[in-house]
């Protein structure tokens, strides 16, 4: 029936996450990395979810490749259209998610939209506007200290209207579990008002679901993974969508093991120390990357060293007292970046020694990585953890990969991965 959602993601990792829940909801996804070309061919399938590397460059520049993505995907077929950012709405005053929703929804010629970030398997929820982590709220939790996106403010409301000229609006949580028409007449309501976007309240799947159903006629839906989960029974109500499940067994992949770890989140910091217990580690420091030119090499050849011993990790990862250091010397951007260009580096050399088996933790970092292997595609595999699948690159060589963003995973997940991957 051709293409039924076409999505753009802000970050890869977030792309993989968003592909994992269409997966599990029955639609036949594919995962395409970087702005498409004009000419390349629509693969087959229900939906489509691009990952795009735009959370934290300019604003001009996240606008463009959104607006690039989205001409692409309105050439595919696409009956509605999808932009995903991170559960922890990753952006600051000076951020992307608004300028890019604004121009998306100018592009549709839609004057309203949603913008509902919750995931509560993973603990994030959303209640009065307000976005929470677990039962902390984002501003108390460890996104205040997050090197790239600080979070500073939970009351989406309030970020949004920093970010945009559109008028922010907020369907609460009583509407929501009221049922799908209490949600249309809300929407419809604020849609009176003049609102442009509309933060949506869920703290359960179920609020999600009955979301999802509400957005049924939307052009364009703007969120975390999490509100994708109400969308494939709309497709099956419209006869679009025929399958409850789709296939993730993807053929087995042989070889090396490879762990790269950017991320700097709390519970990465407490995988890597997890995993670092029985397999051989390495740690970057930014500082060192700039002031040593031999760093990259010295690290490359350790890895050639211990990785015939079994699965090995390097990893920037670090508490935020020793980020704060390396970006007082180095500069906020400058600090990330040079950690990104290490990794991809690492990774380029350690699949050309045969490495056949990577994960990765970290947005940035794992979209430095792919554009270094230039990885087109990526076809989804079994779910590992909530909003992490294993996959499996499209074209050669076949590298089996799990892109985690940095606060998703259980302790062990490093080794889970290697494990359940293809």
């Amino acid at each position: 029936m051709g293409i039924i959602l076409g999505c753009i993601a802000d970050d890869f990792t977030g792309a993989t996450d968003l592909a994992n829940m269409l997966v599990k909801g029955g639609l036949r996804t594919v995962q395409l990395l970087g702005v498409p070309n004009s000419d390349d061919p629509v693969p087959t399938g229900d939906a489509i979810v691009v990952a795009l590397k735009s959370r934290t460059i300019s604003r001009a520049d996240a606008v463009s490749q959104s607006l690039t993505t989205l001409e692409w995907l309105k050439k595919t077929g696409a009956r509605q259209f999808f932009f995903k950012y991170c559960s922890t709405f990753d952006s600051t005053d000076q951020g992307n998610i608004g300028p890019v929703v604004e121009a998306l929804m100018e592009d549709l010629d839609t004057n309203f939209t949603v913008a509902c970030p919750a995931f509560p398997e993973t603990g994030r929820t959303v209640f009065k506007g307000h976005l929470f982590v677990g039962d902390t709220i984002l501003s108390n939790s460890h996104m205040r200290q997050h090197p790239l996106t600080p979070m500073t403010d939970s009351n989406l409301v309030a970020v949004l209207n920093r970010q945009t000229d559109l008028k922010i609006g907020l369907v609460p949580h009583h509407q929501v579990s009221a049922g799908s028409d209490t949600i249309r007449k809300a929407f419809n309501k604020l849609k009176e008002q003049d609102i442009g976007i509309a933060i949506t309240d869920a703290i359960q799947d179920e609020d999600l679901l009955i979301l999802g159903e509400a957005l049924s006629d939307f052009q364009l839906i703007t969120g975390g993974s999490g509100i994708a989960i109400g969308l494939p029974d709309n497709y099956r109500k419209a006869g679009l969508l025929n399958t409850t499940r789709t296939n993730t067994q993807l053929p087995p992949v042989e070889g090396p093991g490879l762990v790269l770890s950017g991320s700097c989140s709390e519970m990465t910091c407490k995988q890597v120390e997890e995993f670092s217990k029985t397999h051989a580690s390495y740690q970057l420091d930014p500082i060192e990357l700039v002031t040593d030119p031999q760093s990259i090499e010295s690290a490359i050849a350790w890895a050639k060293q211990n990785i015939v011993a079994g699965p090995v990790l390097l990893y920037a990862s670090a508490p935020p007292e020793a980020v704060q250091m390396a970006q007082s010397k180095l500069g906020r951007q400058r600090a990330g970046e040079v950690v990104e260009s290490a990794m991809a580096e690492i990774s380029q050399e350690m699949v050309a020694d045969g490495v056949r088996r990577l994960v990765v933790a970290g947005g940035e970092t794992a979209g430095a990585v792919m554009t270094r292997l230039k990885i087109r595609g990526l076809l989804i595999g079994e779910q590992i953890d909530p909003g992490v699948p294993g996959t499996l690159t499209m074209g050669t060589p076949q590298i089996a990969l799990a892109l985690k963003s940095g606060n998703f995973g259980s302790i062990d997940f490093f080794e889970r991965a290697l494990r359940v991957m293809p």
